[in-house]
């Protein structure tokens, strides 16, 4: 338990580092002077995430060409940044339309928000959480919609539970180990 507890204390105190308190107050007194909601569609919340998004998408796109943007072509290179894409992703926050980058020989495959990606992981895990409520596909995307003002359908939410039905299924019918269950096992034959 003491080491969970001290893991837990270490991330937190990394987290601490990275973001600047004097930052984030400047930042929230600007977006308030400035009219601007703090969540919602077009808030703060919202800008600061496709800001890190799009700032991460343009590091994997640095990594994958080996090249900073503007740098000078070098003999032999034979593959360039080429614009980017538009793109609405749902994620805990709202939808967020975010500028993707593009390579030139359209090899560049983004990890952090890949290829025909249109939700992050933590709407699919509150669809999740809402459904093992009780919650039907309509009532979650009724919520998803109030709450975060994102366009969730039943379909998508259907395909989202069937997935982890279908993990669940597979799980329940592996089969078991002698040593770890051996009363089980020796009652199943």
């Amino acid at each position: 338990m003491t080491d969970v507890m001290s893991d837990i204390k270490v991330e937190e105190a990394a987290a601490v580092d990275v973001v600047d308190e004097g930052l984030v107050t400047e930042l929230v007194a600007r977006a308030q002077a400035g009219g601007m909601k703090l969540t919602g569609e077009g808030g703060l919340l919202a800008e600061l995430t496709r800001k890190v998004l799009e700032s991460a998408l343009e590091g994997e796109l640095t990594d994958h060409l080996g090249h900073e943007p503007g740098e000078r072509a070098e003999e032999g290179r034979e593959n360039y940044r080429n614009g980017r894409r538009s793109k609405t992703v749902t994620t805990e926050v709202g939808p967020v339309e975010i500028a993707v980058p593009r390579d030139r020989a359209g090899t560049f495959e983004p990890q952090l928000v890949k290829k025909r990606q249109r939700r992050l992981g933590g709407v699919d895990e509150m669809v999740l959480s809402l459904s093992a409520k009780g919650l039907t596909h309509g009532e979650i995307s009724a919520h998803l919609a109030e709450v975060y003002g994102t366009e969730v359908s039943k379909s998508t939410i259907s395909t989202i539970t069937d997935s982890v039905m279908a993990g669940m299924a597979e799980w329940q019918n592996r089969p078991l180990d002698r040593g770890r269950f051996p009363l089980i096992v020796a009652n199943q034959r």
